[in-house]
């Protein structure tokens, strides 16, 4: 059975990350990865699949992954979504960054391996989010732009959202060329706070998306940060970095119970 990090983003919530332990997948991939889109055996990721299902109580069906492209299209996941085909359904995911939803027993979920993978939970209307920023993604907002949708869809106060930022690489190892810093510059991020310069330019992509959060009015209080570095712990946690592109990837989701 998959080894899941888990985290107490809210009451009857489910909201966690894989780790790459006990599952069926080999090499790079090993041990659990779900992801469909990164070069695993299918026969793998059907296996690992089905074994996270089980331990959530849903339905393959229900358990819902975009194809991720780096960039910042919202998705909302209905009950229209969930009856597509799923031909269908993967030609709706396509393209796609982030998901929210309110529909319990679904899990939405993105896949990082050293990306940050961000949840959001709005207790009020029972509506939740999670949402890949890679440095792209994170440059371009996503996480805000992800707000504004569950503010359009569900009426969400970003003052009474809890979120949590998964692991994800630190400033540490998270070593970038000046056309990176200067996209950062660009859109405004405050590089004193962001950027250290040692050899090469380096970013602190978690804490550029708890800036986000917090300019939105998500409160400082309740934003959670594992801290855990991918690059570090790529035993743990797949790492791109670590483990070339041709890896596994992490899932982060959530349910609502």
């Amino acid at each position: 059975m998959p080894k899941l990090l888990e985290y107490a983003l809210g009451h009857r919530i489910h909201a966690f990350s894989t780790m790459r332990t006990d599952g069926a997948s080999q090499g790079a991939y090993a041990q659990f990865n779900i992801n469909p889109y990164c070069g695993d055996a299918p026969e793998h990721v059907a296996q690992n699949l089905h074994s996270l299902c089980r331990v959530l109580g849903i339905a393959p069906s229900n358990l819902v992954m975009p194809h991720q492209t780096h960039e910042t299209t919202v998705r909302q996941v209905g009950s229209e979504l969930l009856s597509m085909p799923q031909n269908v359904r993967q030609m709706v995911l396509d393209g796609v960054d982030a998901l929210i939803t309110n529909v319990p027993g679904v899990c939405i979920g993105v896949s990082t391996a050293d990306c940050i993978p961000i949840l959001l939970y709005d207790a009020e209307h029972r509506a939740t989010a999670a949402i890949h920023a890679g440095w792209r993604g994170t440059v371009k907002r996503i996480a805000q732009n992800a707000i504004a949708q569950m503010r359009a869809a569900f009426d969400t106060n970003p003052q009474s959202l809890r979120a949590v930022i998964a692991p994800g690489i630190s400033l540490q190892n998270f070593e970038v060329g000046d056309e990176v810093y200067e996209a950062f510059a660009k859109a405004t991020f405050p590089m004193n706070d962001i950027a250290q310069r040692h050899n090469k330019w380096h970013i602190n992509l978690p804490l550029c998306n708890q800036l986000q959060l917090q300019e939105l009015g998500v409160k400082a209080e309740n934003i959670y940060a594992t801290d855990i570095c991918t690059y570090n712990r790529c035993n743990d946690f797949f790492s791109a970095r670590r483990l070339g592109i041709n890896s596994g990837r992490i899932f982060t989701g959530v349910t609502i119970r």
